[in-house]
């Protein structure tokens, strides 16, 4: 293999990265063609690096690669986007973080991940754009868990809110029954004697297929109750860790965040 095959070059999103050896830092990264890649930042973390600046968490980077025995190296690396507004906000960040999770943990090496690739870039970017507008929610509305349904469908575990899971009829308005196990909705005479479902109204019904079928031009003018949000929210959540078979940590961090929000609003 010539050097001319050795080395490629490619965009990437930053993931994870973790320290290695006494300066290198390994980095998981998204790219568009590759899928989900680890690659080796070596002499990043000293203070003279020319580097380090652009391989930050969340960055998208135009990298130069070359081919090694254990992890490809990146001897180039130029900053495309900084995302810098979604930086100056606890929440944006939270939100970030919970995107470049799912993104990591939905996504494998040698994966067709030009989907995947453009849906991250457009929740980092839509973050970006809201946090640096002035007098606008920390977070963009809706998007979150329109971002959730739309990686559940690029990935294939895209849930069933039209059709009953049993029978196929078209689901009607009425209370109807979720299965996390089964990643679906079934109608009340399929679900009645089925365990382990849960009752699905349906204003909860109706947000989650809005979410689920429209761009998000949409669904950012949507404007939807507390109390849906929040069953809306727990019922994706739960799903997402049901497929993952785990639990996720980001959630976490934006469930206490929002609980502060609430906090402060009450004081």
């Amino acid at each position: 293999m010539n050097v001319r095959e050795r080395v490629r070059s490619t965009h990437a999103l930053v993931l994870r990265r973790r320290d290695v050896n006494d300066a290198d830092r390994l980095l998981t990264v998204l790219t568009p063609h590759e899928g989900k890649v680890e690659l080796l930042a070596k002499g990043v973390r000293k203070t003279t690096s020319r580097k380090a600046g652009h391989v930050e968490l969340f960055t998208h980077v135009a990298l130069v690669v070359a081919q090694a025995r254990t992890w490809d190296i990146i001897t180039e690396a130029a900053m495309v986007e900084s995302f810098r507004h979604l930086r100056e906000s606890l929440d944006a960040i939270a939100a970030a973080s919970y995107v470049v999770e799912l993104i990591d943990s939905f996504t494998d090496a040698n994966d067709d991940s030009q989907p995947l690739w453009e849906l991250a870039l457009f929740a980092l970017r839509t973050l970006d754009t809201t946090a640096a507008a002035e007098d606008a929610p920390a977070v963009a509305p809706n998007l979150l868990r329109w971002f959730d349904l739309q990686l559940l469908g690029l990935s294939g575990f895209q849930p069933q809110f039209f059709h009953c899971l049993n029978c196929e009829e078209p689901l009607q308005p009425e209370t109807n029954y979720f299965s996390l196990a089964d990643g679906g909705v079934f109608c009340p005479r399929c679900g009645s004697a089925r365990d382990g479902l849960e009752p699905l109204q349906l204003d909860t019904l109706k947000v989650l297929r809005f979410l689920q079928s429209q761009p998000y031009i949409e669904v950012a003018r949507l404007s939807v109750r507390t109390p849906i949000a929040r069953t809306v929210d727990s019922l994706l959540h739960r799903y997402m860790a049901s497929v993952l078979e785990r639990h996720l940590r980001s959630p976490d961090f934006l469930r206490r965040l929002e609980a502060m929000g609430r906090g402060a609003a009450a004081a």
